[in-house]
């Protein structure tokens, strides 16, 4: 009657990938959710005018991290993932960009100021996720044009 279940008891098609969870862009996708979230939360601890892009950021971080760690992504084959990938990391950046120096120059308080500090560190993470992606995806095209 209900939804099939594989062998492990999950639901069939829906199974967290741990090796990927483990693996160094599950790391860093998981890093820049945990990010997310705290500056968020720092955000409506502050200035709760700019908590609805740290939300919508931790929402679109979630929903890639899900994706790749089920391989649900797999079954959409018409996108290009790693393009996609390399964009949310770059918008989100530039989300928190706008929103680290809008907080800082609206507040100096103490959860202001850490909202800010996080941002850029989350910032940074971002970026080099982006980095990852384009060298990841240049660096097989490189190969490819020199076979």
């Amino acid at each position: 009657m209900g939804e099939p279940q594989d062998a492990s008891g999950g639901l069939r098609g829906f199974s967290l990938d741990k090796e990927f969870l483990r693996s160094p862009k599950g790391v860093l996708m998981g890093a820049e959710l945990a990010l997310c979230f705290l500056v968020f939360l720092l955000l409506t601890a502050s200035i709760s005018a700019y908590m609805g892009a740290a939300l919508l950021e931790v929402l679109v971080t979630l929903t890639f991290l899900g994706l790749r760690a089920t391989h649900y992504y797999e079954r959409l084959t018409r996108v290009n993932w790693p393009c996609l990938d390399f964009l949310r990391c770059i918008s989100a950046a530039i989300v928190f960009i706008v929103v680290a120096f809008a907080v800082i120059a609206a507040s100096h308080e103490g959860s202001a100021v850490s909202a800010f500090v996080f941002s850029l560190i989350l910032i940074t993470v971002f970026c080099f996720d982006a980095y990852k992606t384009y060298r990841a995806e240049m660096g097989s095209d490189q190969d490819a044009d020199l076979g």
